[in-house]
């Protein structure tokens, strides 16, 4: 122990006097350890911390796809539902909820007015989760029953957003303005059960809909896995289900299954990998940055070591010294990076895009202190141990008779050589992972979407449903609604909609009229929607064949739709399809136009569609959406879409009113989240990367100061000096290049999920990233070339002489 502390204290000795060594090698760990740590609190939570509910490997969720993956979730009818349930091998107890997960609706509490995300569940569903309440209790069986009061049960996060947290608010009631209905709250999920993603309260399904209403619903089912049974085994449960249909488009349905645990992380799970690959990437950049640092600073201690050994301290005692040296500079780091961690959580929380799995239970906790330390123990061994051997294994008579410089061999030279390259290409692979994932968001952001998106405003409105009982009664009154905006100054136009953008909205699938049964069978399912006929003038979208809706398409005039281009294409390849007939939504249609494909529903891929006129509409429920096309700001028209509600359309409210463009945060929102923080992760490992080379290359020139004035003596110029160096440097830059392009090219398949029209292998990406670093290597070494330059030849004869 006393040999511990003397250590100690010659440690804390040593490094007060390298501050500035001290200085960047603590900076340098902090850096490293503390991102690290960052991303495992972030992974612990998304990813190890286990859901609130019972056995969540066991939980599944099934639904259908297409097996042209044009439709990723198809759900089921409800007696499908019920009945694969009842069938099924492979489950031990199911439940089902509603497709669209959760749908956002207009609230009532009193006198105040929000919205909040509903979910629809049926049979056993909390039974099946086993989620524990923080208050009260879940939906039971009797709640799910034609005629029952109609209950709710809130989310965690619902009940601290929009009731304060008060633990009195079981039993309060809120009403739903869509459907007239009024909930008592019954419970309270506990913290960190959020599926489907975003609900804020669950609501059974037969006191929700009327019988007739049920028809037109559709639910994904979710299951508990029978003691021994696979995922694998449910999805051909599914499967052949699908298969004894005597539909025969389902018998071409594929049975999906996934993990709760797989479905609550979603998208952000390809996310987490990648900045995870990154973060060990940069700890590893890091302690090769302070393994270089410690091994020039023990080049340069060779003969104190040498005098303390020629003193009897024996090796083991001299490497011990060192260790402590080292170990002191990671524990400094270790607990600096603590702080790097709380604040680059409170960063990424707060850039976190809205509905980020578990986004409020990211915090700094035990765990992630506990990962705090075994990232600085394994910094510790990584760069503290082989510096101090090599340091300690000086030549005592050679090294002494060095008089005051000691000259470095070719090998130690090398080696710090050797990490310096290595740097830089883990900078390479890091940076060219930020490079393509940028690309891929500048694409993204870029796309063309079919329509113009600026001055557009979606209005998302909410009907009294005993007032506005029917189709006909809302279509009217949509149709005065509209008449009365388009008089306003400052609207250009004014249309309907289905969907609110990039949500999932209507589909069906009509068929061409003379279509085989074989040919029925692998028709597609298209978008569709419900519009008036200034749609397409209203979004700014030309029609590339026939016309629009027009005044002349009445309610007792021939049905007509528009198809857009891709649909038509399906249905008659290389063919006029103006003036063709399709079948569907319960009558018979000539198609009158095509439009051009739209990215309305999905931003990454345009879905085929079928536009219907609102005056011919023969479904049951009018769109519920209206789409403003402003002259100015397209957000300073929603006081007056109220005021005129209020004037011409008693019992519907304005639910919500944003911008087009404000729809386009949701889909960007992870990808731009991603091109952030890989570009933080990049930023640092070039400049962690440029600090190593010049630390190198500066220490070379240091070390060979009297080769340098030989070279002087000898008729060499300044110019031919620095192209030396600059060379060397260069030299070292290249290989890293080199090696870091080959690791990028293997690391760069890992985010190919995350891409959008880029190649993992994008050349222009590679490219650019390569020439950025040399540049960046050529700049570190400029500075140490410049001051071989001065060299006093004179002077460096005399030295080691």
């Amino acid at each position: 122990m006393d040999r511990l502390i003397r250590n100690v204290r010659m440690g804390f000795r040593g490094l007060r006097r390298t501050p500035g060594f001290a200085a960047a090698a603590i900076l340098t760990l902090a850096l490293g350890i503390g991102l690290s740590t960052a991303v495992f609190t972030i992974a612990n939570a998304l990813l190890l911390r286990r859901l609130p509910v019972r056995d969540q490997d066991r939980i599944v969720l099934l639904w259908g796809e297409t097996r042209d993956k044009r439709f990723r979730n198809f759900p089921l009818e409800l007696d499908d539902a019920r009945a694969f349930i009842r069938d099924s091998r492979s489950l031990e107890r199911g439940a089902f909820f509603g497709y669209e997960g959760a749908s956002e609706i207009a609230a009532r509490d009193g006198d105040r007015t929000f919205n909040l995300n509903q979910t629809v569940t049926g049979g056993d569903f909390f039974g099946v989760v086993g989620a524990a309440t923080a208050l009260g209790r879940t939906l039971a069986a009797t709640d799910d029953q034609f005629g029952a009061e109609p209950v709710a049960v809130l989310s965690y996060a619902a009940w601290q957003r929009q009731f304060g947290g008060d633990p009195r608010v079981l039993g309060r009631r809120f009403s739903v303005h869509e459907t007239a209905k009024t909930y008592t709250i019954v419970g309270v999920m506990a913290e960190g059960f959020d599926y489907p993603r975003g609900t804020d309260f669950w609501v059974s399904v037969f006191p929700q809909y009327p019988p007739d209403a049920l028809k037109l619903r559709s639910f994904d089912i979710i299951g508990r896995l029978t003691p021994g049974a696979t995922p694998e085994a449910a999805r051909a449960d599914l499967t052949a289900y699908f298969g004894r249909s005597p539909v025969a488009f389902l018998r071409n349905v594929l049975g999906m299954v996934h993990t709760l645990p797989e479905v609550s992380i979603g998208e952000t799970r390809p996310a987490l990998i990648a900045f995870g690959a990154a973060a060990g990437l940069l700890l590893l950049l890091a302690c090769a940055n302070v393994a270089n640092l410690l091994l020039v600073r023990g080049i340069g201690r060779a003969r104190e070591v040498a005098v303390r050994s020629a003193l009897g301290a024996s090796r083991a005692q001299l490497i011990a010294q060192l260790l402590t040296e080292n170990a002191l500079l990671a524990v400094a780091g270790g607990v600096l990076g603590a702080a790097v961690c709380a604040s680059a959580i409170r960063v990424f929380v707060a850039s976190a895009p809205v509905g980020f799995p578990r986004a409020s239970e990211i915090h700094v906790d035990g765990s992630a202190l506990l990962a705090a330390f075994a990232i600085t123990l394994s910094a510790t061994l990584l760069f503290a141990v082989v510096p101090a051997v090599v340091t300690s294994r000086g030549e005592l008579l050679q090294t002494l008779g060095a008089g005051v410089r000691y000259s470095v061999g070719r090998r130690s030279r090398l080696t710090t050589e050797l990490l310096a390259a290595g740097q830089l290409a883990i900078a390479l692979v890091v940076l060219a992972a930020a490079a393509v994932i940028t690309r891929s968001l500048v694409a993204l952001e870029r796309v063309n979407l079919g329509l113009e998106a600026p001055r557009l405003l979606v209005a998302k409105l909410a009907f009294d449903p005993y007032r506005y009982d029917d189709a006909k009664k809302q279509a009217r009154v949509l149709g005065t609604v509209m008449e009365r905006l388009s008089a306003v100054p400052g609207i250009e136009g004014v249309s309907t909609s289905v969907s609110i953008p990039f949500v999932q909205g209507w589909e069906g699938r009509p068929t061409a009229e003379g279509q085989t049964a074989e040919q029925i069978a692998t028709d597609p399912v298209l978008a569709m929607d419900v519009v008036d006929i200034r749609h397409f003038s209203t979004l700014g979208v030309p029609m590339l064949r026939g016309r629009a809706f027009s005044p002349a398409d009445g309610p007792d005039q021939p049905k007509v739709v528009i198809l857009s281009e891709s649909a038509a294409e399906y249905y008659w390849p290389g063919q006029d399809p103006i003036g063709k007939r399709m079948l569907g939504a319960g009558d018979t249609t000539t198609v009158v136009g095509v439009a051009p494909d739209s990215r309305y529903r999905d931003l990454r891929e345009p879905r085929r569609a079928i536009y219907y006129p609102l005056a011919q509409s023969v479904f049951p429920f009018a769109p519920t959406n209206l789409l403003v096309r402003a002259t100015g700001s397209p957000a300073a028209l929603v006081p007056t879409v109220r005021r005129v509600l209020a004037e011409v359309a008693p019992g519907v409210i304005l639910a919500n009113g944003s911008t087009f463009e404000s729809y386009l945060d949701a889909p960007l929102a992870q990808p731009r989240l991603n091109a952030l923080l890989l570009a933080v992760f990049a930023a640092a490992a070039t400049v962690l990367a440029a600090i190593g080379l010049f630390g190198v290359m500066a220490t070379m020139v240091r070390q060979r100061t009297r080769e340098l004035g030989v070279r002087m003596a000898l008729g060499a110029t300044a110019r031919d000096i620095r192209d030396l160096v600059v060379g060397r440097g260069l030299t070292i830059a290249l290989a890293g290049a080199a090696a870091g392009l080959a690791g990028a090219l293997a690391a760069n398949r890992l985010l190919a999920a995350m891409l959008f029209e880029v190649s993992p292998a994008d050349a222009v990406s590679l490219v650019a990233v390569a020439l950025f670093l040399l540049a960046v290597a050529l700049i570190a070494t400029l500075i140490p070339a410049r001051s071989s330059t001065r060299i006093d030849p004179v002077v460096a004869l005399r030295v080691d002489g």
